[in-house]
């Protein structure tokens, strides 16, 4: 009998490679999307083509309207799916704007996580629980690299979210006996990357500066320094934490860092460019307390989950400018 997973933030980056990950190990896939006036599910409509109308067997993707705000609606989904794992990916995810939106963003990324726990056991169903912990949780940080006994100093109101979301995953666990791991993820992107997040805003902007079509990308804090990884990659562990015989919590990362203006040089490195002259400034990016370095230890998950990054530094810039380079192109 084929397992099912439940997905929040089903359309976002993450949740589009975990969904072809389930897909392709044979489970029935259920996401909620939140209904808008627009409709957004470019990330997936790939695997809605691919899953949702197979002339050859059974749909195995299935979208359902939810909200983390409403947890009587996730209630009811849950009781209804019977999942066997369920991952919450959906956030308020942009640190930066988190500052602009604070209720906003701890009503989704830290409440909404109770109205789930909560789901779970008015549900009674005997889900494996993931929840997406965030190394912004980390903040001004105590050591380095960060592992996960390493206190959290979170210095934003994303990063105070998460830290209540992740401890309460914890409590949960501990309390009531709930399978519920949190994964501690650093920076990890790729082409299905947002917009308005700083590595897939370089790049993109590197691609239409190639192209002709700009001249400048505005820019804050070059300075910051951040472990980045393969988002596709990281979807694994988030998998492979579910496997496990006990829940427990886990850092995900490559264990190198690198600057903002690092990955500027390199992004237009790829493309043959000189970066000089094409970067401007504004203070308008710049976060009101900020996070100097982020550079994780990914060691119990190597140890434990047999997990660690294939995609280097280099590699991810490159794959990530080609692919904005290529969607000019089309």
């Amino acid at each position: 009998m084929k397992k099912k997973a439940f997905i929040t933030g089903i359309t976002g980056q993450d949740g589009s490679y975990l969904t072809e990950l389930l897909l392709e190990k044979g489970y029935e896939v259920h996401g909620i999307v939140r209904r808008n006036s627009t409709v957004f599910r470019s990330r997936i409509e790939h695997l809605l083509a691919n899953y949702q109308n197979p002339e050859d067997e059974k749909p195995r993707l299935f979208l359902h309207y939810g909200d983390l705000g409403d947890g009587t609606n996730i209630s009811r989904l849950l009781y209804k799916i019977q999942p066997d794992e369920i991952y919450n990916l959906a956030a308020q995810s942009h640190v930066r704007i988190s500052f602009d939106i604070p209720v906003y963003t701890a009503d989704v990324d830290a409440l909404g996580v109770i109205r789930l726990l909560e789901a779970i056991r008015d549900s009674d169903i005997k889900a494996k629980f993931y929840q997406a912990s965030s190394s912004e949780m980390f903040g001004k940080v105590a050591e380095s690299p960060q592992n996960e006994n390493t206190p959290f100093y979170p210095r934003s109101p994303y990063g105070c979210a998460k830290v209540f979301a992740h401890h309460q995953t914890i409590n949960y666990r501990e309390s009531y006996g709930l399978f519920a791991c949190s994964g501690i993820l650093f920076n990890h992107e790729s082409p299905r990357r947002g917009e308005n997040f700083v590595t897939r805003k370089i790049t993109k902007g590197v691609a239409e500066i190639k192209k002709g079509l700009r001249d400048k990308i505005i820019l804050g804090n070059l300075d910051a320094r951040r472990d980045w990884g393969y988002a596709k990659e990281y979807v694994e562990a988030m998998w492979l934490m579910l496997q496990q015989d006990e829940p427990d919590d886990y850092v995900i990362a490559t264990g190198e860092t690198h600057t903002v203006r690092e990955f500027l040089e390199e992004a237009f490195k790829v493309a043959g460019l000189n970066w000089e002259g094409h970067i401007g400034f504004d203070e308008k990016y710049l976060r009101p307390a900020e996070v100097d370095l982020l550079v994780g230890d990914p060691g119990k998950a190597k140890e434990k989950l047999g997990w660690e990054p294939k995609t280097k530094f280099k590699e991810l810039v490159k794959l990530m400018v080609e692919a904005d380079m290529r969607d000019l192109e089309n």
